[in-house]
């Protein structure tokens, strides 16, 4: 078992080590210089700690970078740093926030306090609302496809109902437990990262300043005048593991996100988009008249999905919405004719 001393000087090291393969796989300038000084800040702690756990008695072994820091650098080499983002935060690794920042714009001073730092990376009003619209998305195709598939085999309506209702409660049901998990671990994550940084400040506020300023010096920002910035915005303690959180680490922790609601909204989304197809068979019209009012309602529901998503896309709403009903349409009239293929051999 190794002591405190030797861990933290491993991590340094190992930091400082993944910092040049980050700073050899980047082909911008400012960035690549911003991760080089990144790492000779890290190799300074490293012979701090070497130095602390020598005056204790502690021998240092030599530095074999880890196995999974060998495979992130030859994925470094293959991807580049912008696919490995998430991969390098969960390492620990600070200045990533440079890849999502927009550098500082003339005339437009560099932030000085929380809520300044805080509005260049808070997500969009939409990102809850654009979530629920592909979720509802998912529940209508899926199901929709399900239910023509059941209904072109020939079964009765009762079935079909019973087949869509199944189809209906399993995929909201794995939608949910998949949404619950995602954001759980990721949360976890974050917190593990904001509780590092929450340490490190406290024993290294100087450090943590200077390794700020870097960051702001890569955006464009005269070293001096970063300094500055960053000191002023360390100053306050509530404040700084926000402030280093967002430009660090790239986290907002005010968007960490509630795995029971993600995992709910998924949920509700997702049925509601897959009741629609149901809602024929559930009026009690039977036959092929319910076959046709399903198809229709989802075809209907599909040009509204579509006319949802130019929101966000930006695009033609028009040809937005008749997209939709070409996939959907096509989705639902080969589900049908593999369910009567089907229904003729087995029955």
């Amino acid at each position: 078992m190794t002591s405190p001393g030797v861990d933290s000087w491993y991590h340094e090291k190992e930091s400082a080590w993944l910092y040049r393969q980050v700073a050899a796989a980047e082909p911008d300038p400012a960035k690549r210089d911003l991760f080089l000084k990144l790492a000779a800040a890290a190799e300074a702690q490293a012979e701090r700690w070497q130095l602390l756990a020598q005056r204790a008695g502690t021998a240092i072994p030599s530095f074999v970078p880890s196995l999974r820091a060998r495979i992130v650098a030859r994925l470094l080499k293959r991807f580049g740093v912008r696919a490995l983002r998430g991969v390098l935060a969960a390492m620990k690794l600070r200045g990533l926030s440079v890849y999502s920042a927009p550098p500082p714009v003339p005339g437009h001073a560099m932030p000085t306090s929380l809520e300044q730092v805080g509005a260049r990376h808070r997500s969009a009003v939409g990102g809850s609302l654009r979530a629920g619209v592909f979720g509802v998305n998912d529940g209508l195709l899926s199901n929709a496809s399900l239910v023509l598939g059941v209904a072109g085999a020939g079964v009765g309506s009762a079935t079909v109902l019973t087949t869509g209702a199944a189809g209906l409660l399993a995929g909201a049901l794995s939608m949910a437990a998949g949404e619950y998990i995602s954001v759980r671990s990721q949360r976890e994550m974050y917190e593990y990262q904001i509780a590092l940084e929450r340490a490190e400040l406290e024993e290294y506020p100087e450090e943590e300043a200077e390794e700020l300023a870097l960051i702001y010096n890569a955006r464009g920002v005269e070293l001096g005048q970063a300094r500055e910035v960053s000191r002023a915005l360390l100053a306050n303690p509530q404040q700084a593991l926000d402030v280093l959180s967002r430009e660090e680490l790239g986290l907002n922790p005010d968007d960490l996100g509630s795995p029971l609601r993600a995992a709910s909204v998924s949920f509700l989304t997702f049925a509601l988009g897959a009741i629609l197809p149901l809602i024929p068979f559930l009026a009690g019209v039977g036959g092929s008249r319910a076959v046709i009012a399903s198809a229709l309602l989802t075809l209907l529901a599909l040009a509204g999905v579509g006319l949802g998503l130019s929101l966000f896309t930006g695009r033609d709403a028009l040809r937005g919405a008749l997209r939709m009903v070409l996939i959907g349409g096509g989705s639902g009239v080969v589900s049908f004719l593999v369910g009567k293929v089907l229904g003729v051999a087995i029955g």
